[in-house]
């Protein structure tokens, strides 16, 4: 069954109990990531190893809505809550069948280097029972590896795509 998670904003990413924040630069241009994270949302399957599903889905109340499931069987329902092109994509979670949940909200934020790329920072921002902090506090360290695994993936697969 669903859990109903609180219906946080963008403020949550600073406000969070919890915030896990990650970053990691890339070749790939600040806009052909933000298009991988935002636009194309079925290719997270092709780049982020533990989903094995996402989707959009009918809009919901508050905007654009999709669906993410992760390896093991863990379940989102999220509503994009930030989408601004070229430097940030955000979205809460708003139903999750992971227990000790209250609030979660991810945030991407892009900028350019110097060189042309970009620094892709994800802030992982949370709010749950005790034991779910905990959780996410000693599974930090595996968080952390599959961001730079992730993000790392991504830029190889925006290199081999065709301009």
């Amino acid at each position: 069954m669903a859990r109903h998670l609180l219906p946080v904003g963008l403020d949550f990413v600073e406000t969070a109990p919890l915030r896990l924040v990650f970053a990691r630069e890339v070749s790939a241009s600040p806009g052909a990531v933000y298009r991988a994270l935002a636009e194309d949302v079925e290719g997270w399957s092709q780049w982020f190893s533990a989903v094995t599903l996402a989707r959009p889905v009918e809009d919901g109340a508050d905007g654009p809505r999709r669906e993410i499931r992760l390896k093991g069987g863990t379940r989102f329902l999220e509503t994009i809550v930030a989408a601004e092109p070229d430097a940030v994509y955000a979205y809460r979670v708003d139903e999750a069948n992971a227990p000790g949940m209250r609030a979660l909200l991810e945030e991407w934020r892009i900028s350019p280097t110097a060189s042309g790329g970009a620094r892709v920072q994800w802030t992982f921002a949370a709010d749950g029972v005790a034991p779910f902090r905990v959780g996410l506090k000693v599974g930090r360290a595996g968080l952390g590896r599959a961001f730079r695994d992730a993000v790392g993936s991504l830029e190889r697969r925006l290199a081999a795509a065709p301009a």
